[in-house]
Formats: structure tokens, C-alpha cells, sequence
């Protein structure tokens, strides 16, 4: 289930597995009766998993909560951002103003492109570009569906950066944590995330902005967790009525970046020259076509 998989439930599980008795006893039930457990009264969840409101108290203290009923908003809070596209997707069936979801989510589109372009400003791109080129190393990281936008960016930048390294290219997590043991000061992390936010990409921006790196964040706005973390932040709104979120106007960003690296320095025309060579034999050329 997706609520096991938050940073919420990954603490609920860790609980089950190696908790005392009563712990296990209120990991379990709360992993299984997530949407209940966020509407119980303590002494209601008490009377459901057969242990004192003392106990529950104490549950929630150990989770890292001043009580229980800052426990119970974590769940709801946390449900909220798990269930946001199942709710989207339930509403899109039960619209009585007669728009189409389809069309909304094109003019979401249109409207998160202009919006995202609009904002984009030349000097916060120039900063980033003089970061990318004086890098000893540029990481890029991103997982779930930001991974591929991390993939789309990383052959954007390769030919122009010193060093790239792809994060989460694959391996899952622990692979990615280990991919950044070596970066330090001189060197600058791209963190992308959008809605729905992966803890995993949290977590390795704040090991990376603890050693010093440069972190540069792709997200869709300041609220964003990967924001605080960030010293320079790249804005893509990603509104759409039935998706978690757009990743378009994503792409802009990424291909405004790259055309930016790409014109700061006459070098890189040698530089793509090299690329064009590299690859020439494989691409298919009106001659080819012609036989």
C-alpha cells in the first residue's frame, strides 16, 4: 500500500518489526486501518488495539510527536498526499459543471508552461550555469517519475559538464546513497521532486547540503521540502486535475538549463561538435533514407 511506503509508514513498520509487543501491537493496526486510525479518538484506538491511552501516548512520543493527537494529523496529512490522485481521478467521474476532465487538464497544461516560462529568470539560470561549469562533479538525482526527468537532464548536461553522475539510475536507494559517499564541497547536487514528494530524495539533499555540496532543487514551488535545502531553486508548476502532478512544464526548465549551459561558453561548440562525431554513424541521414 502507498501509505507504507511514506516516511510515516516506514516508521510504523520499523515499529512492527522490532518494537515491544504493545508497540507492534499499534504499528500493525494503524498500517492496516490507516484512514481509521486518522479519525479515532486515543481512547477509541485504545479500546481497538487493547492497550491503555498511556500507551499510546508513549507510541506517539517514540515516533518523534509530542502526542497523540499530533500522531493522528501526521496520518491524516499523510493520507491526504497518498490518496490527492485517487481523489482527483474519483472527482473527474463526478463533475456536475459538464467541462471535461481531458480538456482541463490541457489548458492546466498550457497554463503551467506559460506560467513556469514567465518566471524563469536569466540571472538565476546564469547562476546555476557558473555552478554546473566550475563543478568538480554534477549529480543528479531524482526517483520515482522525477527519475526520468533526472535521465532527460543528465544526457541534457553530459557533454558540457566536467563529471555527471546519474543517482538513481538504478539500484533503488541504498545504490543512489552510495553514488554520493564522494561529493563534497566542490561539487553540486540537482534534486528534482514534484508531488507526490519522495522521502528518499529529501533525505540524500540533506546528506548532500550536510557535506557542502552546491544543491540546485527542480520542484514545483517554495513550499516544496526540497526547497529550505536549496541554494538555487528552479521552479516547474505542475497543476492538473487528475494526475499527481504535470511534469511539462518540467521539461521546459530542463531544456531552458541545458540551453543555457550549452550558449555560456564558445568551447561547447567544440564540444558539440565532438558529440555530433560520436554519434553520426548512428544516425540516419537523407542518403541512408534514399536507398
Amino acid at each position: 500500500m502507498a501509505f507504507a511506503a511514506s516516511e510515516l509508514g516506514r516508521k510504523l513498520l520499523a515499529l512492527q518489526a522490532s518494537g515491544s509487543a504493545s508497540n507492534r501491537v499499534i504499528a500493525e493496526h494503524l498500517l492496516r486501518n490507516p484512514v481509521r486510525g486518522s479519525a479515532l479518538s486515543i481512547e477509541d484506538l485504545a479500546a481497538a488495539t487493547g492497550v491503555s491511552t498511556a500507551t499510546l501516548s508513549r507510541f506517539a512520543r517514540l515516533l518523534g510527536f509530542s502526542g497523540f493527537p499530533d500522531l493522528r494529523a501526521a496520518l491524516a496529512d499523510t493520507l491526504q498526499a497518498v490518496l490527492r490522485p485517487v481523489e482527483k481521478l474519483r472527482g473527474s467521474f463526478n463533475r456536475e459543471d459538464g467541462r471535461s476532465p481531458l480538456r482541463e487538464g490541457l489548458e492546466d497544461t498550457l497554463a503551467n508552461l506559460r506560467g513556469t516560462a514567465e518566471a524563469i529568470e536569466p540571472e538565476g539560470l546564469s547562476r546555476i550555469v557558473a555552478r554546473l561549469t566550475s563543478a568538480r562533479c554534477v549529480y543528479v538525482m531524482g526517483f520515482g517519475l522525477s527519475a526520468h526527468l533526472a535521465g532527460l537532464l543528465t544526457l541534457g548536461l553530459q557533454p558540457f559538464c566536467r563529471q555527471l553522475v546519474n543517482v538513481v539510475e538504478f539500484g533503488g536507494t541504498e545504490n543512489a546513497a552510495g553514488r554520493l559517499m564522494a561529493l563534497g564541497p566542490e561539487d553540486v547536487l540537482i534534486a528534482i521532486s514534484f508531488p507526490r514528494y519522495a522521502t528518499d530524495v529529501v533525505h540524500l539533499t540533506r546528506y548532500a547540503a550536510d557535506r557542502k555540496a552546491a544543491i540546485v532543487a527542480l520542484t514545483d514551488s517554495a513550499a516544496s521540502p526540497l526547497a529550505p535545502l536549496a541554494d538555487e531553486v528552479l521552479i516547474a508548476r505542475c497543476t492538473h486535475p487528475v494526475l499527481s502532478s504535470s511534469n511539462v512544464a518540467a521539461l521546459l526548465v530542463i531544456e531552458a538549463l541545458v540551453t543555457a549551459l550549452m550558449v555560456s561558453n564558445a568551447d561547447n561548440v567544440a564540444k558539440a561538435a565532438q558529440l555530433t562525431d560520436a554519434i553520426s554513424s548512428y544516425l540516419v541521414s537523407q542518403t541512408s533514407r534514399g536507398r
